[in-house]
């Protein structure tokens, strides 16, 4: 772990220099230890990192990174720790849902049907969030289906859009522009503002694509 200041109001803590699951079980317990406390203005968990922003009136930099070596060093009993939540997204695939889908196929050589079978047949965790409300930052992805972004990114790609860009996957949460490879859309929403909970998905979430037949409206998101 190392530690060093990124503004005079923002530390950053890093575990590593990969991803890994190590790094993000790291990153999780001390997301969750200084959620709440006194001072910190704000989190921003990555895949090996914590920036985190505090208050300088009311406690400085050095208070700031004792508490972090004090809560790194709390042993966790893995039998008290938060189970995580499992989430299953319909997604229908290829079609106008996936106009990219074929092309991921013979980026990769394999056919568009095997490319939704190992997409929808991975189990995925979420790493943290990010870059758009609701956006999940997943690990896990087969490494078979490694397809580079789009030589030109969209200005509009639909909310609830299935990509893949390089070695990830994800949902669009909202409509923005993109360069990932659209494979398949949801019509879950991952981020509703009007909901009492805007946000579905969350950091140490493990999640499942589901293909959705040809017929018939998608369903909504479940939490299994």
């Amino acid at each position: 772990m190392t530690i060093r200041p990124a503004s005079d109001r923002s530390l950053l803590v890093t575990f590593g220099a990969g991803i890994s699951l190590e790094s993000h079980h790291q990153v999780f317990h001390l997301t969750r230890s200084l959620e709440g406390l006194r001072g910190i203005l704000n989190l921003h968990p990555a895949y090996a990192s914590v920036l985190i922003e505090f208050d300088p009136r009311l406690v400085e930099s050095a208070a700031i990174e004792a508490l972090i070596h004090q809560k790194m060093a709390e042993v966790v009993d893995p039998r008290a720790a938060e189970a995580p939540r499992a989430v299953e997204i319909p997604v229908r695939y290829g079609g106008e849902f996936g106009p990219d889908l074929d092309d991921v196929a013979r980026h990769t050589g394999l056919s568009p049907e095997r490319v939704v079978e190992l997409h929808s047949s991975a189990d995925y965790l979420v790493y943290f969030l990010g870059f758009a409300p609701g956006f999940a930052y997943l690990g896990g992805l087969p490494q078979e289906l490694t397809t580079p972004r789009i030589s030109a990114p969209r200005k509009h790609v639909p909310a609830g859009s299935v990509g893949i860009g390089g070695n990830q996957t994800g949902v669009y949460p909202i409509v923005s522009p993109g360069g990932w490879r659209l494979i398949g859309r949801t019509s879950v929403k991952l981020f509703d503002p009007a909901a009492a909970e805007p946000v579905l998905l969350r950091m140490g979430d493990r999640l499942r694509f589901v293909a959705e037949g040809s017929a018939g409206g998608l369903a909504a998101g479940v939490l299994v």
